[in-house]
């Protein structure tokens, strides 16, 4: 980002920056969803890390514009929730005592919820895993709906007064709830626990007993964490930014939707549920992202006050008000500029006074 000013002190801040060429941009988004993390990819193809991190947060907002507003009135008949655990910045024991920590550091879940028939990922929201978020995710998925649904979710408490609150008696709601045993070798710390069994708890409606599972979730949060590096355990590729960690979300869920070919199903999932009727590439997301980088057209411009001292910032936006802050000094003016673009979080879902 470059600050440019002529000889009145009037000058404009745009992050119309050096832009990289289509087929650059489709090869680095390509290597970030079959899981390479940001340095491995600047090791292959030359970009810088921050170019990259610039690129995903560019591409991971117009994929979630983009399917905020193409997945709605699915046909999905069998619905299942999960949610998958990963951190950001550092683990939740580790905040207090790590150094710098931002406000929503710490473990960040991840809700999705896919279409047992199409395997459709039709949602996700990245935050706590607390009745607030609960809500707020089954409020989206029901809106995306175009009918009854039946809905299984594992056991997690707030599910109940999510389906509760949201659906109420609208959905076929059933539970499956996975009892563990103790693992006698306590050095085993990164093993999953002894699945001892599981019971089927029917909560609302008629839900067919035989579809009360929760295996295609299941598998989903493998294929995350396969495609995604800062889902990976026990390294230092983990998010360090929330506002990151929902952008490689955002990625993701439109290659695994739009570009990857599911084995089973022969097709894309979107192909599978009617979003889509042709097969996407990744030059396609690239050639959407930039269609939406146009629609944009977010500029800043920075004037030096006429009388006294400070300076004005004007951001101007395409299809909405222009809006003026003052600043005393340059360099608070340029600290709100980089503060406001980062304010622009993917999808409409983030809840982001919540995250702190």
């Amino acid at each position: 980002m470059t600050l440019v000013l002529d000889c009145q002190a009037y000058g404009s801040y745009s992050p119309a920056m050096n832009k990289l060429d289509p087929k650059t941009r489709a090869q680095i988004i390509t290597l970030l969803c079959e899981g390479m993390a940001i340095r491995a990819v600047t090791r292959v193809t030359g970009a810088s890390k921050n170019t990259i991190a610039k690129l995903l947060a560019d591409v991971g907002r117009a994929c979630a514009e983009y399917q905020d507003k193409t997945l709605r009135d699915l046909p999905c008949k069998r619905v299942q929730l999960d949610e998958i655990w990963s951190f950001v910045y550092a683990k939740n024991d580790n905040v207090r005592k790590a150094k710098a920590a931002p406000a929503n550091a710490g473990d960040a879940w991840t809700w999705t919820a896919i279409c047992a028939d199409t395997k459709l990922l039709i949602t996700t929201l990245v935050g706590r895993r607390d009745t607030d978020y609960a809500i707020a995710f089954v409020d989206d998925l029901r809106w995306r709906l175009a009918n009854r649904v039946q809905v299984t979710s594992d056991g997690h408490r707030p599910y109940l007064a999510a389906m509760d609150t949201v659906f109420g008696e609208d959905a076929d709601y059933a539970m499956l709830v996975k009892h563990y045993g103790s693992d006698p070798q306590m050095e085993k710390r990164y093993s999953p626990a002894i699945c001892t069994g599981s019971s089927r708890r029917v909560v609302s409606g008629n839900p067919d007993r035989k579809h009360i599972n929760t295996s295609f979730a299941e598998r989903q949060n493998l294929t995350m964490r396969m495609h995604m590096r800062r889902f990976t355990r026990l390294t230092n590729a983990f998010s360090k930014k929330l506002e990151n960690h929902g952008y490689a979300v955002a990625l993701h869920q439109m290659f695994y939707n739009f570009v990857r070919i599911h084995q089973t199903l022969k097709v894309t999932p979107a192909m599978a549920a009617g979003v889509t009727s042709k097969l996407w590439e990744v030059s396609d997301i690239v050639a959407m992202v930039e269609a939406w980088e146009a629609e944009q057209a977010t500029t800043y411009e920075i004037a030096k006050v006429k009388i006294g001292e400070g300076y004005n910032v004007r951001r101007i936006e395409r299809y909405a008000p222009t809006i003026t802050e003052y600043f005393p000094t340059q360099e608070s003016a340029e600290a709100w500029i980089e503060a406001d673009k980062a304010s622009h979080r993917p999808g409409r879902r983030r809840l982001s006074e919540k995250s702190n």
